[in-house]
């Protein structure tokens, strides 16, 4: 039997304020938000939903968690971690992360590699620029 054609459209990420964050990624990115929707009856100002879409990219997505707490990287015993990061392909490494830090990202104190550079957006979801 054959294997059903199964495509990655998406990737959702959780954060306190998703509409703010979408907006750093798409500045960071420079991709528009396409969708961005408040908080439903009841819900907190800063609940919601939000969508970036990157092109011929996944479409990024981000949803409101009531009860963030921000990962830890590197990982440490008993405090939240990173389950997934995202990658970001950059030509120039000192360009982007500059870019980056301007749009309000925060640079990593570890930094494993020298073609990787490791940040942390607004809300502290890791994510790597890379050449």
């Amino acid at each position: 039997m054959d294997a059903p054609r199964l495509v990655l459209t998406s990737i959702t990420v959780t954060a306190p304020d998703p509409r703010a964050l979408a907006d750093f990624y798409a500045r960071l990115l420079g991709f528009p938000v396409t969708v961005s929707e408040g908080p439903k009856p009841g819900e907190p100002p800063e609940a919601g939903w939000a969508q970036v879409r990157t092109g011929e990219g996944p479409t990024l997505g981000f949803e409101y968690e009531r009860h963030w707490r921000a990962p830890v990287w590197p990982a440490e015993p008993g405090a939240p971690h990173a389950t997934q990061h995202l990658d970001i392909h950059v030509d120039d490494l000192d360009a982007a992360v500059e870019h980056a830090l301007a749009q309000g990202a925060r640079l990593a104190d570890h930094q494993p590699q020298e073609d990787v550079r490791v940040l942390f957006d607004p809300v502290g979801h890791p994510f790597c620029l890379f050449l």
